[in-house]
């Protein structure tokens, strides 16, 4: 790769069919005279994006909405949690209504059939205004769940299916994720992921909220317990205290 291959964006495309792949790489093409850019990979899912930007440095993401596996809205909100993310212009066919919600929150996107110009504003506007979306906009504009957490460790994006988490405890300014397997540290809110995951999860603690399919009982348990019951979690040897304020879910899952 010469210095100035280098120094140009480098583009992922993103789009589960082939032939708006092989669109958006000519509409590059067409670009470059005006914006100079590298196209590095391509992606047909939302978790390929993922593992592209793991082992390889991604300036601009063109990111199709409708995916298989994993769609583009949740491969961004863990997009947006990397200490440098790619900008990202979305692409997608869906109506003028539903993208009301990109309009309000201020999220780039392309309407399908793409048209050469206005993939050139676009690619335009990320170096202009820095391209990072903020994960707050993505939340709101896609209203629904994740289906994974994304753990970011060494400027990698590990993900951790939602199904597999036991527990969510928090401490200090860090949130353990627990899976029987292991624990992981998120940097998210527990007021925020109850927001998000409150279907799923019970809080029993101020500091803790357990997936309902984790419960597999309670325990009297004075001693270490602040309501005098401790919930039991399957596939450990764990028992979290339920404080007095939350006692009332003991009644609700016996």
């Amino acid at each position: 790769m010469t210095l100035a291959q280098a120094e140009v964006p480098r583009i992922l495309i993103a789009d589960d069919e082939a032939p708006a792949r092989s669109r958006l790489r000519d509409l590059l093409d067409e670009c470059r005279p005006e914006f100079p850019l590298a196209i590095v990979d391509e992606a047909k899912t939302g978790r390929e994006v993922l593992d592209v930007v793991n082992r390889e440095k991604i300036d601009i993401v063109l990111l199709d909405i409708r995916m298989p596996d994993m769609d583009g809205l949740e491969a961004a909100r863990h997009l947006a949690g990397m200490a440098a993310p790619p900008a990202i212009i979305f692409t997608t066919a869906f109506d003028t209504y539903a993208l009301k919600a990109f309009e309000v929150n201020a999220i780039d996107y392309l309407l399908k059939p793409i048209r050469q110009e206005r993939l050139l504003a676009a690619l335009r506007k990320t170096q202009a205004a820095g391209g990072a979306v903020s994960r707050a906009a993505l939340d709101a504009a896609a209203n629904q769940p994740r289906r994974h957490l994304s753990v970011h460790e060494r400027g990698k994006i590990h993900l951790v299916p939602v199904s597999d988490v036991l527990y969510l405890r928090a401490e200090l300014k860090y949130v353990t994720v627990r899976t029987a397997g292991r624990e992981f540290i998120v940097e998210e809110s527990l007021t925020r992921l109850e927001e998000e995951f409150g279907a799923a999860f019970v809080r029993i603690h101020r500091n803790c909220l357990v997936h309902r399919i984790a419960i597999a009982g309670f325990e009297k348990n004075v001693a270490e317990s602040e309501s005098g019951w401790a919930v039991v979690i399957r596939d450990t040897d764990e028992r979290l205290p339920v404080s007095r304020r939350q006692q009332h879910i003991v009644k609700e899952f016996r």
